[in-house]
């Protein structure tokens, strides 16, 4: 970027006045260190998964290390607390997920207001959840899994990772949407969900597609249908819950942000460089192997999408009257 005589005289006068770079300044210098990537959940999942990815891909791409922070707790609101008091200097980001949007309406004393706080960067990947029962649910299909429920109110279990968890939600939609009446039970996580779902314990769950696809190949767990508005290549087979309840829609989101009042210098290299990586092969093979759709897009598209789902779930989460644990 080239500068003007006179512009330049005004940036260095600007840095002579205050000890701390200006803006501009940081922005050109950016990355001249290590930056984080904080994750609001345990190492391992879909989720932290697909931020290894972007770290390792802005490494490569900037030339500084882009490393994940676990901060997990209280649905992913500890990690976000973390970065909307961090610095706004691009060396804290966010990994954004579902329970961003959830939890605006779930929790009532939050010390942080997502959509005030945290600055979306990109929209990496959609993600879908696929409806899975245990074999002995005598349904293959969504009607005869709605016909199953409404002849047996109140005695089929749905479990999930816990109160207000984007499964949670997800079933929440699914019976004000049929009418059908399925018993919650909450775990403490998406894994002793599965397990008990196999076992037999629960019936049903809207599972991420990382935590079922295995047991689906395997035949421990019988798919009925996916989430999202359309199918997905790791299941061309199995149809969506909107083919028979029209309007049903429940994917999630994985994206990146930082905190307000990042340059948005900085925030346009990152969308541009994420974008980039979005495009790659390898990256977006993997994010369809975790159930994601790969998206891409400006800030202002992650930002609206953010918004919409914030606006829908509080709907669910009111009607169904889901309070966080």
């Amino acid at each position: 970027m080239r500068f003007s005589r006179r512009t330049f005289v005004h940036l260095a006068a600007g840095a002579a006045a205050s000890p701390a770079l200006s803006s501009v300044a940081q922005a050109q210098a950016y990355p001249s260190r290590t930056a984080r990537i904080i994750v609001g959940f345990p190492p391992g999942g879909a989720t932290d998964i697909q931020a290894r990815l972007m770290g390792e891909w802005l490494t490569e791409r900037l030339g500084q290390q882009f490393i994940v922070e676990n901060k997990p707790g209280a649905s992913g609101n500890i990690g976000t607390d973390t970065v909307a008091k961090a610095p706004a200097d691009g060396y804290t980001l966010l990994q954004v997920v579902t329970p961003a949007a959830i939890n605006a309406a779930l929790y009532s004393n939050l010390p942080f207001d997502f959509s005030r706080d945290i600055a979306p960067i990109a929209y990496v990947a959609r993600l879908a959840y696929v409806v899975v029962v245990n074999p002995s649910v005598p349904a293959k299909t969504i009607p005869e899994f709605i016909a199953y429920a409404k002849a047996n109110p109140g005695k089929i279990n749905y479990g999930s990772a816990g109160q207000g968890t984007p499964q949670n939600i997800a079933c929440e939609l699914f019976k004000m949407m049929t009418g059908v009446n399925l018993v919650h039970v909450p775990y403490r996580g998406g894994a002793p969900a599965v397990a008990d779902l196999i076992s037999g314990q629960v019936q049903v769950i809207f599972a991420p597609v990382s935590e079922a696809i295995q047991h689906i190949k395997a035949g421990k767990l019988r798919a009925l249908a996916v989430t999202t508005e359309k199918r997905l290549d790791v299941f061309p087979d199995v149809p969506t819950v909107g083919d028979f309840v029209p309007g049903y829609e429940a994917s999630g989101f994985a994206g990146i942000g930082a905190p307000k009042n990042t340059s948005a210098d900085i925030i346009n290299l990152l969308n541009k460089e994420i974008n980039a990586g979005l495009a790659d092969a390898r990256i977006k093979a993997r994010i369809v192997d975790l159930g994601g759709t790969v998206v891409g897009g400006s800030p202002a598209e992650f930002a609206t999408l953010i918004s919409d789902a914030t606006e829908k779930w509080a709907k669910v989460i009111k009607f169904a009257g889901i309070k966080a644990e």
